[in-house]
């Protein structure tokens, strides 16, 4: 039997093959990719700041939510947060207020952060969620950030804008979210000239009030939908400004109600392999920024990285991509069940992402330019035994295991021919 199993997994690993070539490199990993939302009504227990310095994220959008357009910013909210930021060595991004704030408002934000603080912040956006105000028009908003954004921008010219920031984009060409598209387009009509990112936000589930309990074939499924989203809206903003823009997704999580406790929810150890699945998508879609919503949850809800005490599962996908490298290098897998990225790291090395969302163990052969791959130095995984930990090596041979339900970082040695 043994010899069977043995022989099983090198028919299979002969089978399936994860292609990289090293040149020439796709770009640079933008270092803005791996963040989150944070505010003032869902804070991190001091107690867990190391925990949070040490992970890996490294951009905060502040401060999250729908917050921010229903409350006015103060130095006693400012301060703390980029005392934080700077804290867990973070890049800080603020949102001014736009429903129920004036232009003015948003420029004294800016004046007292950076010109009075000094606090040097470069990344702002203008409002949350436009297209879900009651009685707006997309050219009316269009119309109104732009009126923000020259306030802003008076105070201190250096600033990078991001937006429009709608609650939604459409996976598919005929989805019901389909209208957000002319947001998108009448937005990069007026403003093409002021903002810098164009960013968006992306909920998948559920799809209706009182759906059933997501199952985690559902949730898997959403992962898949990113690689139209990014395209499509590339398209749509290259037809309405007639060139590209950097791209950003500043709220992400997979469900935009509160809910707890089942197989694919937010709290769930599989949310974590999909948030892995999702976030390695962005990062082969060179994406600019992405911000997962939240940091910090408790109280009934479950949609954050850490609750009041501990990392929740999803928590541990950062640490894993925090020693992936930034140079992106193209990465292929013949099984479509494997989601795959690699890079180069810092000291030279080769590093590959091998995401498994499905629930058959797989191995697969590493071929780097066509040619055998240098053998494995060290592996990181993230599995239900596993929380982003170094895994011993049965074999430093270029065979990469994924496991049912896992994200596994390879190492490989920096030189072997």
């Amino acid at each position: 039997m043994l010899s069977l199993l043995l022989a099983f997994d090198a028919s299979q690993a002969d089978e399936t093959v994860i292609n990289v070539t090293t040149q020439p490199p796709l770009g640079t990993v933008s270092p803005y990719l791996f963040g989150a939302n944070y505010g003032p009504w869902a804070l991190l227990p001091v107690g867990l700041w190391d925990q949070a310095a040490e992970s890996g994220i490294t951009f905060l959008r502040f401060p999250g939510g729908a917050w921010g357009d229903q409350n006015d910013l103060q130095p006693y909210h400012i301060d703390p947060f980029i005392k934080f930021a700077r804290r867990i060595n973070a890049e800080p991004l603020i949102h001014v207020r736009l429903e129920g704030g004036t232009p003015e408002q948003a420029a004294q934000v800016v004046r007292y952060t950076n010109i009075e603080q000094k606090y040097g912040v470069r990344f702002w956006s203008i409002g949350n969620e436009p297209n879900l105000y009651k009685d707006y028009t997309p050219e009316q908003h269009a119309k109104d950030w732009r009126a923000f954004a020259l306030a802003m921008r008076e105070v201190d010219p250096s600033i990078v804008l991001v937006g429009p920031d709608i609650s939604q984009y459409p996976p598919r060409p005929n989805d019901y979210h389909a209208p957000l598209r002319n947001w998108i387009r009448v937005f990069m009509r007026e403003n093409a000239d002021l903002v810098n990112i164009v960013a968006i936000h992306r909920y998948p589930l559920p799809t209706q009030f009182n759906a059933p309990a997501t199952t985690i074939g559902q949730l898997r499924e959403t992962a898949k939908e990113w690689d139209f989203i990014i395209n499509d809206l590339r398209q749509v903003i290259r037809e309405a400004a007639g060139r590209d823009f950097p791209i950003g997704v500043l709220e992400i999580s997979s469900h935009w109600s509160k809910t707890l406790g089942g197989q694919a929810t937010p709290d769930s150890f599989f949310h974590a392999i999909w948030w892995a699945d999702v976030l390695t998508r962005l990062v082969n879609h060179q994406v600019n920024m992405v911000a997962y919503f939240m940091l910090a949850s408790y109280g009934g809800t479950d949609f954050g990285l850490f609750d009041r005490y501990k990392a929740r599962p999803t928590f541990y996908v950062y640490p894993l991509y925090k020693r992936f490298g930034k140079t992106l290098l193209r990465a292929e897998s013949s099984h479509a069940n494997l989601t795959v990225a690699a890079a180069q790291n810092e000291a030279g090395q080769l590093t590959v992402m091998v995401v498994n969302p499905y629930e058959e163990d797989l191995t697969a052969q590493l071929k780097v330019d066509g040619a055998s791959a240098c053998p494995i130095k060290e592996a990181w995984r993230l599995d239900e035994q596993h929380m982003a930990e170094a895994i011993a090596l049965e074999s430093n041979e270029p065979v990469l295991t994924a496991p049912a339900y896992s994200a596994t970082l390879y190492v490989l040695e920096s030189s072997c021919r």
